[in-house]
This record gives structure tokens, sequence and C-alpha cells, in this order.
């Protein structure tokens, strides 16, 4: 009996250093929102999702390694709340694993390219619902940017990074994304470089899509240049933020610029952004420009859920047709020029 407690009594010690050296977290995000959108061609209402924050399940951990070397592991996935969709179940939205230390992380994976970052980050709506800047990338029934198939807009497969470890107030990242012989596209390198100090931040960042229009495609191949810079201040009362991004592909150019603000309220907190988008269409596309005016509310009813409402209205150019989400689509009969309103009323939920 004695030699059976004792037993107990290691094995539960050997659990209590095991624990304390690594550990695993479920999180997630649920976000549904009533939303109401339209495109000059009759509103659509719908129940839609991630119209303040992208709807997930995620697994993370770390382990200590001992000698300030540390194993990390990131699986998320999406998930559609309104429809109960298992699309999550892929991972699609990170899979990476890391080895962090000192001389800071080395991240392998599918995971965010530099060049998405500033999008979110100096957005006051992120980049969701009807207010994102990111509803003037890609137009109605047309490919992203400028004609392109890069699969490294967002995210990106096959992917070795590296991330600068803590020095003050400067962060920064560089990333190759393998293509793997596979489809055009997803060959990407790229960094991303920061400072961030009391109120202020900035980053810039660069990326290149090696044959984002293939060979076989019309005008390909053409690589994908992409640039950008974003930044913001803290003034207590307000934060202001910008941005600006350029995609390139031979002569034709799309181009994003974005001022915006954050007023806390209370519990709450006040949105606002304009964004305008310029398309030089050169050979590729046709040219315009579109501007977006977007205003939102969040109400935290607690740490972890809010409520929210957010409004936007975007205006095109004739030639171009960009939207916000959720309407109907006008690029059957050629469209453009059209005005495209959105609103939208959610709850959302982390754990």
């Amino acid at each position: 009996m004695k030699k059976s407690l004792l037993a107990l009594a290691a094995l539960t010690a050997f659990a209590g250093v095991a624990s304390a050296q690594s550990s695993v977290t479920l999180f997630g995000v649920v976000d549904v929102a009533i939303r109401t959108t339209d495109n000059d061609n009759g509103a659509v209402s719908s129940l839609g999702k991630d119209g303040n924050a992208s709807s997930r399940l995620g697994f993370r951990g770390v382990e200590d390694l001992g000698g300030g070397l540390r194993a990390g592991f990131w699986l998320e996935g999406a998930l559609d709340p309104d429809t109960g969709g298992s699309t999550g179940q892929t991972f699609q939205r990170r899979s990476t694993i890391s080895l962090m230390g000192r001389f800071g992380e080395v991240r392998l994976g599918r995971d965010y390219t530099p060049t998405f970052w500033n999008h979110t980050v100096f957005d006051p709506f992120g980049t969701n619902g009807v207010g994102a800047q990111t509803n003037l990338m890609t137009e109605q029934g047309r490919a992203s940017p400028l004609g392109a198939t890069s699969g490294t807009l967002v995210r990106a497969n096959n992917t070795i990074g590296y991330f600068l470890p803590a020095m003050g107030g400067l962060y920064g990242q560089l990333m190759v994304a393998l293509g793997e012989g596979g489809p055009p596209g997803n060959d990407y390198f790229g960094g991303r470089i920061g400072y961030a100090a009391g109120p202020f931040n900035v980053a810039f960042a660069y990326g290149k899509t090696t044959e984002a229009i293939a060979a076989g495609q019309p005008n390909g191949p053409q690589d994908l240049d992409a640039w950008n810079i974003g930044g913001s201040w803290n003034f207590g009362f307000m934060t202001l933020m910008g941005q600006y991004h350029e995609y390139d592909i031979s002569v034709a150019s799309l181009k994003n610029y974005l001022i915006g603000m954050t007023v806390p309220m209370g519990a709450g907190t006040l949105k606002a952004s304009y964004s305008t988008t310029e398309q030089n269409g050169g050979k590729l596309r046709t040219s315009g420009d579109a501007s977006m005016l977007a205003v939102g509310y969040v109400y935290d009813l607690s740490k972890r859920t809010a409520v929210y409402g957010t409004y936007s209205m975007i205006d095109n150019d004739t030639g171009v047709r960009y939207a916000v989400p959720g309407g109907k689509d006008r690029s059957a009969n050629n469209a453009s020029g059209f005005t495209s309103q959105g609103m939208e009323f959610g709850v959302r939920h982390s754990f």
C-alpha cells in the first residue's frame, strides 16, 4: 500500500513538472451579425459572420525546452457560426510550428504574409465587415488585384518565416513561401519592419509574388509587387491611423489610401474611416477610382463579449465595381459606377 502511494505521489509530481514546462490553449471567436446590403439593385438581408472579428477555433501550445529555447504550435481554422459550417477543420487560417529563443522565432507552415499585416493593424475595422478597407481590394466578379491569381495576398502556404526578438520598440519579420512546383502565384518572399513605442506605431512591408499572372494567361507571365506603410498615434482621447498600399503588375497599378480613427467612449468605442482605391488598369483592367466611408460603434458588455453596429458606403467611378460584402453580384451584366451600401448589427464573443 505504501509503495503504491509513493508511486502515485511520484507520478503526480512528474505530471506537475511536465505541465509547468508545457501548455496547450483552446481559443476562438464567434461573431454573427444581421446585415443589409444594397448595390443599387435591391437590398439583401442576411445573417452574416465576422462583422467585428473573424470567427475561428484554434489550438496553440508552447513547450519550454530549457536554456531559453521554446517550441510552439498554432492551429487555427475559420468558423461559420451562421450556418454551423465545418470549414474551420482545415486550419486554413494558420497552421505553424515554431522554435523561439533569444534569437527570435523561426516559424514554418501556413501563415499570414508580411504585406497583409498593415491592412488590418492600421484600420479601425481591421479586415472585417462592411467597413473594412479590404472591401476596396477586389472587385465583384474579378480576380484579386489587377487580375492576379495570387495565393499570397493574405496568407501563404509552405512558408519559412523569421521574427525578430524583442528589441525595444523595433519589430520585424521575413518570409519565403515555396511554390513547390504547384499552381502559379504561390512563390513569395517579403518582409516587414516596424517601430512601436508609447503611443506611436509605424510599419513598412514589401513582398513579391512570382508569376501572379501565369505564362498561359493573357498578358502573362507577370509578377505582383506589393508594398505598404501604416501608422497610428494614440492621443488618449483618440487614436488616429492611416495606411497606403500599392500593388503593381507591369504598367498596371492599384493604390489604396486610408485615414481612420477610434475614439473611446466609456465602455464603447466609436470607429470611423475614409478610404480610396485608384486603379490604373493599363492593358489588364479598366481604370477608375472608388471611395468608401465607414462609421461604427462597439460596446463591450465584458472583456469577452461585445455588441456592435457598422454602416459603410462605397462610391464607384464608371468602369469599376467594388462592393461591401453580402449584396447582389452585378458582374454578370458588367455593371459599374454604382453605389454600394451596407449596415450590420452583431454580437462577438471570444474565448
